[in-house]
């Protein structure tokens, strides 16, 4: 999609600061991170939301969160503990509509997030 922000990343038009990609997933650091570790992992397929996931979608999804462990343990965050988020929608706090997810870390997370 020509205006989205990580579809053009994903094409190279704005410059990320990438930690991992192959031929469907793209990881790279969050712009304005929350945490000392913010990685957004996404799949290089437009999807606009985790709603608008279909049954083909299944393995790709499942692909991303081991993508997620492999950074997880890359960046030293699997032994303290880390945080998966995945915000959907406008009261869910989803700014980016292309499916993502915050792997958060580095810091004791507190709990309500917000």
């Amino acid at each position: 999609m020509e205006s989205c922000i990580f579809c053009q990343i994903i094409e190279g038009k704005i410059p990320s600061k990438k930690v991992y990609e192959d031929r469907d997933v793209l990881a790279f650091h969050d712009i304005a991170p929350a945490a000392p570790t913010h990685v957004l992992v996404i799949p290089k397929k437009h999807i606009q939301s985790l709603m608008h996931l279909e049954e083909e979608d299944q393995e790709l999804v499942g692909k991303i969160h081991l993508v997620i462990q492999k950074l997880a343990r890359e960046l030293g965050l699997d032994e303290k503990g880390f945080r998966v988020v995945n915000n959907t929608g406008e009261h869910g706090g989803q700014t980016v509509f292309h499916i993502h997810f915050h792997l958060l870390g580095g810091r004791t997370l507190t709990w309500p997030p917000g």
